[in-house]
């Protein structure tokens, strides 16, 4: 039988394990499943869709480690890539550059093996359906992140052995009518339900909506997201600090599909690039700037510039509660952790962040068992995503006011609504500006501030320690370039234009 492009392993708890070969699609370990032996039961067929989630829960591009892409933008700073952030970026510089790459073709493996053998298997059709639907949903997912960082990539949507893989790139276009195609079945097949744990219709009609939204198909988008919000299944959660922790986050009417984790068994990677404690609270690796701090409004609605309510000497006072959920001051970061034993390491920036930080593990070390969920799609961001694309549509109508006051007026936020009158282009600036503060620090705005075609603007203006600005060159740092080592793996692979 053909050696297949894939990672499928037996773990201990029935899960497939993750791999960090650096020739990703060329090594087999030598437990690999027989599709002769195995592809016969409900069980196996159970055992294959798990394989393909436990490649988000412990690859760094699907889980908390996504978030670290704030600090690429102005928001933040990561100690884990200040080069790349830099806007020094080469082929062969690794981490990221790789890593999101050949995290991706890892899950796009696993997806293509699972459909390639669901119909062997002996299960009930409307199981089948669905578990087809959450494979198509999840390999739109992993394709969707590569057009946003590589643009055009090598498509796959069968097996193929390892000389059968070295084609060219398809265009972005082809990729994203592959992802689209992916979806619309994954919507017909999904049970129209509320989130559990798997994807249900609701999580392929949200990143329809994101997909549709990063092409400028604005239309489309707002019909995807509308879809979700007039099915009613889902609202704002009360509470929105512990919507990020994991006692907050079982049965959560806000959430539509997440990386979920469960101690002690399933919790989070003990690294600082993907465990939500350490990251924040422990090693500052994801740190907020403070452009960032700076972006809250005041409780009056204004920005600190016009708000008499602005304090600098208490920057915190009078604020955008989501501003004290989502970072924390080096003085208050102190007085918190000192009485539970918690140092940390050295702050990158003058501020921690505080969201998805659980101060009951502390103090942490590289044994900590954090359990929070990484959040992908959630209410708020849907109502976000309708509000944009109904405005860059058809303009500001009342629906539009309604989904973006919804979101500030949130039980524990309570934010002024929006001024009546905006125009267009007024009523985009404050939906953007809702979008970093009610989802900064979730991985998002790296991307947001990419298709909007302000990176260029705003990068450069960010000065990290040491007195350097950041680089943004829009003739290429609008893509990564493809990694060096998957150029010597695929001779038909083009780099993308500048590297």
């Amino acid at each position: 039988m053909k050696k297949i492009i894939s990672i499928i392993c037996i773990g201990t708890s029935l899960l497939f394990l993750s791999s960090c070969d650096n020739n990703f699609l060329e090594k087999y370990p030598t437990d690999q499943i027989s599709s002769e032996t195995f592809w016969k039961t409900e069980a196996d067929a159970t055992m294959g869709l798990n394989g393909i989630y436990n490649v988000m829960t412990n690859h760094q591009t699907f889980n908390h480690g996504r978030r670290l892409w704030d600090a690429l933008s102005e928001i933040a700073y990561c100690k884990s890539f200040p080069t790349i952030a830099a806007g020094i970026i080469e082929p062969s510089s690794g981490n990221i550059v790789y890593g999101i790459y050949a995290d991706s073709y890892v899950g796009i493996s696993r997806c293509n093996i699972f459909l390639d053998n669901i119909d062997k298997v002996d299960m009930p059709d409307q199981t089948k359906m669905k578990y087809k639907g959450e494979a198509l949903f999840l390999r739109a997912s992993f394709y969707f992140i590569l057009t946003e960082f590589y643009g055009g990539v090598p498509l796959y949507t069968k097996p193929v052995t390892v000389d059968e893989s070295k084609v060219a790139q398809s265009s972005k276009d082809a990729v994203i009518t592959q992802i689209l195609a992916d979806l619309d079945q994954a919507i017909s097949s999904l049970p129209d339900d509320v989130y559990t744990g798997h994807a249900v219709k609701a999580s392929a009609l949200a990143l329809k909506a994101q997909v549709l939204m990063h092409n400028q198909r604005w239309a489309e988008a707002a019909s995807a997201a509308n879809e979700i919000i007039s099915g009613g299944k889902f609202s704002l959660y009360s509470d929105y600090p512990g919507m990020f922790l994991k006692s907050g986050q079982n049965n959560n009417p806000e959430i539509i599909f997440s990386v979920r984790y469960l101690n002690p068994d399933a919790s989070e990677p003990t690294t600082n690039e993907m465990n939500a404690d350490l990251m924040g609270a422990h090693s500052h690796a994801l740190a907020p700037t403070k452009q960032y701090i700076d972006a809250f409004e005041c409780t009056d609605g204004l920005p600190i510039s016009q708000s008499p309510l602005y304090d600098p000497n208490n920057e915190f006072a009078n604020r955008d509660p989501r501003l004290k959920f989502t970072a924390i001051n080096y003085a208050d970061f102190v007085a918190k952790a000192a009485p539970l034993g918690e140092t940390g390491e050295s702050f990158e920036t003058d501020y921690s962040c505080e969201k998805a930080v659980n101060w009951a593990n502390a103090p942490y070390s590289w044994s900590t068992k954090s359990d929070q969920d990484y959040i992908i799609f959630r209410y708020a961001q849907v109502l976000l995503i309708y509000a944009e694309c109904k405005n860059e549509a058809t303009g500001p109508d009342q629906s539009v006011y309604d989904a973006v006051n919804l979101v500030r007026a949130r039980p524990g936020v309570n934010m002024p609504p929006l001024p009546t009158g905006l125009d267009k282009v007024g009523m985009r600036n404050r939906i953007r500006h809702e979008r970093i503060v009610e989802l900064g620090l979730e991985g998002l705005h790296y991307w947001d501030i990419k298709r909007w075609k302000t990176a260029e603007t705003i990068i450069p203006t960010v000065q990290d320690r040491g007195g350097l600005f950041r680089m943004f060159d829009p003739s290429k740092n609008y893509l990564f370039p493809f990694p060096l080592s998957e150029l010597d793996r695929n001779p038909n692979l083009k780099q993308n234009p500048g590297y």
